[in-house]
């Protein structure tokens, strides 16, 4: 991974959530689950990971165990504008590379992230980079909580959708559904992301796309503009986040194992 040595991890996380309040600092193990989500980063060969905060008590967990946070501001939009002010706060260079990985993302895999990283930095036409992994389950593919992805030749996104895509037309059933996933297999998108941070830096001041808004999907806003983003394609899958209260008790047991 030496294409993308010395690049630097973010973590947004806010404690506002509907589903699960004050998720970062949720119990696991006996450590705030921001924290278990620093640790892993930290396996990785990013030369720093930072957690960029709303709330000052994300700020003092991550400070007794030893991890770098600093303090945004509690009305950003999205995890893209909190990324984009620490940027700014950190005074890092345009041309630096920086993988966001998401706060409520305990089991991330440092490969990974040093894969998306290098991705990136090995695209120089790119703005961006994510991964996806080949989806094995009809369920998964209808399912729009999970993103599906499309690639060109290159490995360049073409686009994301909650939709079933690409759509098999051979395969759909007269009254409706598949009777199979498409050959070769769709992609799942994998929410992590590599950014230029000059990229970061300017990504809120586009304008949000038609597209983005009715998938509610960030990343559509990228494409619409123009700008390209690199995928790696990973062989398999990465671990559960927690977005809900189950999420959290099944990554507790995990732990546990």
């Amino acid at each position: 991974m030496n294409a993308a040595r010395g690049f630097t991890v973010l973590i947004p996380a806010r404690l506002a959530s509907t589903r699960l309040p004050d998720k970062p600092l949720a119990d696991i193990a006996g450590l705030p689950m921001v924290v278990h989500v620093a640790r892993r980063a930290g396996q990785s060969g990013a030369a720093r990971v930072v957690v960029a905060a709303d709330d000052a008590r994300i700020v003092d967990a991550c400070a007794a165990h030893g991890v770098e946070a600093l303090l945004t501001r509690k009305d950003h939009p999205s995890g893209s504008d909190r990324l984009a002010e620490a940027c700014v706060q950190l005074g890092l260079p345009d041309e630096a590379l920086v993988v966001n990985v998401q706060g409520d993302e305990p089991l991330i895999q440092a490969d990974l992230i040093d894969a998306v990283a290098c991705t990136l930095a090995e695209r120089p036409e790119a703005e961006m980079s994510t991964a996806v992994h080949a989806i094995d389950s009809l369920e998964e593919f209808l399912n729009p909580n999970v993103v599906k992805a499309v690639l060109d030749a290159r490995g360049m996104a073409l686009y994301f959708s909650r939709a079933p895509i690409p759509w098999w037309r051979d395969g759909h059933l007269p009254g409706g559904g598949f009777s199979a996933l498409p050959s070769p297999a769709p992609w799942r998108h994998i929410g992590i992301y590599g950014y230029r941070a000059g990229f970061v830096r300017s990504f809120p001041s586009l304008p949000p796309a038609p597209i983005e808004t009715g998938e509610a999907l960030e990343q559509l806003r990228a494409l619409w503009h123009g700008h390209r983003i690199a995928v790696h394609q990973s062989a398999h899958a990465p671990g559960p986040g927690v977005d809900t209260p189950a999420d959290l008790e099944r990554v507790r047991r995990l732990f546990e194992g």
